[in-house]
């Protein structure tokens, strides 16, 4: 191996055979890629990461992202060396119930592993997100002598990253930015799991990333190269032109006689008799499995020597620091101890006479918290006047102005959704992100991966229903609300009105334990009065409440979002025929779900056993709520074009509706 000691080719074969013995194990996993990188990895984690072992949340830690994550056992094997707390037998248990190294990794499980990877291209695009987050916090922190924030971003991704259309999204927008501090490793081993990428990826992947504006070096070689990936890598950190892919050649499946550079190495065990082969060729014991010579094993005291340093010499700087900038210094340990109030007095006050969309609603809210939230970073893909998302003041985050907090994604909801996760994995800084609502099936990938880690990435989903009119089925999302409820995880907002938005806002800002979806109206609705429905901001936060309220109801009807107004429409029809009807609000389903059961049986009490639910979607989920005597108005079909106001009463969505409804569900109750 060119450019390594005897020492650290130790160190690299050592990481070999612990990937092919984890998979073997295992009986499942992907032996070939942490075989063909182990070299380039460890040369990166040995010789320019700066990371501490015994305290992997450190804020100026370089950021490492496997974006290939099937090469699990890769990162697991560099941690177990670089000394973090994975003992060698949850290596033994990798992709086993209750270890420290499943299949793929993933946030918040493993120390030392940044982002859940496993789903190609989210990684690379999580990174780029990273990448920001840091010239953000550069931007707003680093003063003179005091570099509070000057770490790097580190990926190594593969043939499979760069096929998926959400890293080519993010790859553009980061050559866009100039963002000089990622750099990405490229395994180009040129195998996927179909064989060869020549049945299918043909690009010329270099002429690709230089037009996307990044500075590409190519590493020729077997893998064992290191020699020359040591100068690109100090090339990639020593330039200011923007980011850095360095095409690394490898040979998939590294060593073995049988299975090197074939597909056969890419996502299975090698066997017991080829692993027997390997290590006899190359002079290590074939019988013995998990072994870590006494050279390697030294690697973790080091490590956390080094770690250790660098973390005291980081915590006397920001001693001093503190001292010199006080306020700065205090909105840093308030971020990292998660300090957030939002009092009311600092939300919107909406004018009762003048309806107002939701959208519009959330807008204003912005801009009444916004200057007050440096730590929150704005954008939109491509759609900021319709989604409201900029706030006023709010400069744009560009490559000459790091310090804005107004991202411009482009047209890519997609790499939005990714790159707003990478940023959400600062620990300091939270992002939200608009688009229509139903472009949320370009972005399901980071959805669910933000799900998934409980990423508290702010997805802000505008134009919620047919409301939409004049655009069409195309643009109206009848299925969506219903799919963002089966995700685990994921709080879902449909605020009825201005002031449910404004208190939206506050929960979510508040609330920093996973990711959020909000579904805004296009519409205007008409403005409910606190001081008239008092549950509105003692119950909010609680998913669902008593709007209006009735002794002994005859009935409950519950809606969300906009068709909240026609149940309260609908309730003083049937008042007037003697009929009590309960009004509920149900903003947030999920928040709801979490109450104890005597709060829930207060809003939906079991003895009514009549109810309506009231969505301009589809009903999916709402017959738990509405049980077998419950009538749903909602959406059975797609949606049309036309005026707004023509939609709803088309198809079904009217005061005299949702009457009927009540009445044919109280007459089976």
């Amino acid at each position: 191996m060119t450019g390594l000691s005897e020492k650290d080719q130790l160190c690299v074969q050592t990481i070999r055979f612990l990937s092919m013995d984890g998979v073997q194990a295992a009986k499942s996993g992907h032996p070939g890629m942490p075989m063909g990188m182990a070299a380039a990895a460890y040369a990166l984690w040995k010789n320019h990461l700066k990371f501490d072992p015994a305290n992997p949340q450190w804020i100026n830690r370089d950021r490492f992202v496997l974006s290939a994550g099937h090469g699990s056992m890769l990162i697991y094997s560099l941690l177990h060396l670089f000394g973090y707390d994975l003992p060698l037998d949850e290596l033994k248990q990798f992709r086993q119930w209750g270890s420290l190294t499943p299949g793929h990794p993933e946030f918040g499980h493993t120390a030392g592993v940044e982002v859940t990877t496993g789903p190609l291209g989210q990684g690379l695009s999580n990174a780029v997100g990273m990448a920001m987050a840091q010239k953000y916090l550069a931007a707003r922190y680093n003063k003179g002598d005091f570099p509070l924030f000057d770490y790097s971003i580190y990926s190594i991704c593969g043939d499979g990253c760069l096929q998926e259309g959400v890293s080519g999204e993010a790859s553009s927008l980061a050559g866009h930015l100039g963002l000089d501090n990622l750099i990405v490793i490229y395994d180009d081993n040129q195998i996927t799991i179909d064989g060869d990428t020549a049945l299918s990826f043909t690009e010329d992947v270099k002429k690709r990333y230089e037009a996307y504006g990044w500075n590409v070096v190519e590493v020729d070689g077997e893998g064992e190269n290191i020699a020359d990936l040591e100068k690109a890598l100090e090339a990639a950190k020593s330039q200011s032109q923007g980011p850095t892919l360095i095409k690394f050649k490898s040979i998939i499946g590294f060593g073995s006689p049988n299975f090197a550079g074939t597909h056969t190495a890419h996502g299975a065990p090698l066997g017991d008799d080829e692993i027997k082969l390997i290590k006899t060729n190359a002079g290590w014991d074939p019988e013995k499995k998990f072994v870590v010579p006494e050279e390697a094993a030294a690697l973790a005291s080091e490590a956390k020597e080094d770690g250790a340093k660098l973390t005291s010499d980081f915590n006397t700087m920001f001693d001093a620091y503190a001292k010199a900038y006080p306020e700065l210094a205090k909105e840093l340990t308030d971020a990292i101890d998660g300090k957030v109030a939002i009092d009311d007095s600092q939300l919107p006050v909406f004018d009762p006479e003048k309806p107002i969309a939701t959208r519009a609603a959330s807008g204003k809210t912005l801009n009444a918290l916004m200057p007050s939230m440096p730590l929150v970073l704005g954008g939109s893909a491509d759609l900021t006047p319709s989604n409201n998302t900029h706030f006023e003041g709010a400069v744009d985050f560009q490559k000459d102005s790091y310090d804005g907090r107004y991202v411009r994604y482009g047209v890519r909801e997609h790499a939005m959704g990714a790159i707003m996760n990478g940023i959400s994995v600062s620990g300091l800084l939270r992002p939200y992100g608009g688009t229509f609502m139903v472009f949320a099936d370009y972005m399901r990938g980071a959805m669910r991966v933000a799900a998934v880690s409980k990423y508290p990435t702010i997805f802000l989903f505008t134009h919620d229903s047919i409301g939409v009119g004049e655009d069409g089925p195309t643009h109206q999302p009848v299925e969506t609300l219903a799919s963002f409820r089966v995700l685990p995880n994921l709080l879902t907002f449909r605020p009825a009105d201005a002031n449910e938005t404004a208190l939206m806002w506050k929960y979510i800002l508040e609330n920093n334990d996973g990711p959020v979806a909000t579904a805004l109206t296009r519409q205007g609705l008409p403005i409910l009065d606190p001081a008239k429905y008092p549950n509105m901001k003692k119950n909010f936060e609680k998913g669902a409440y008593v709007l209006v309220e009735q002794d002994n109801p005859d009935v409950l009807l519950l809606a969300t979002g906009s068709e909240v107004q026609l149940a309260m429409a609908a309730a003083e029809t049937l008042a007037a025929d003697g009929v009590k009807a309960q009004v509920v609000s149900m903003p947030c389903w999920e928040l709801f779900e979490q109450q104890d059961e005597a709060y829930k049986g207060s809003v939906l009490p079991s003895a009514v056993k009549a109810r309506v639910g009231v969505e301009a979607g589809v009903e999916a989920g709402w017959w738990k709520y509405l049980g077998t005597d419950g009538e749903f108005v909602g959406m059975s079909t797609f949606g049309a074009s036309g005026p707004c106001k023509t939609c709803f009463e088309n198809f079904g969505f009217t005061a005299e509706a949702v009457v009927e409804a009540a009445k044919k569900s109280m007459a089976k109750a």
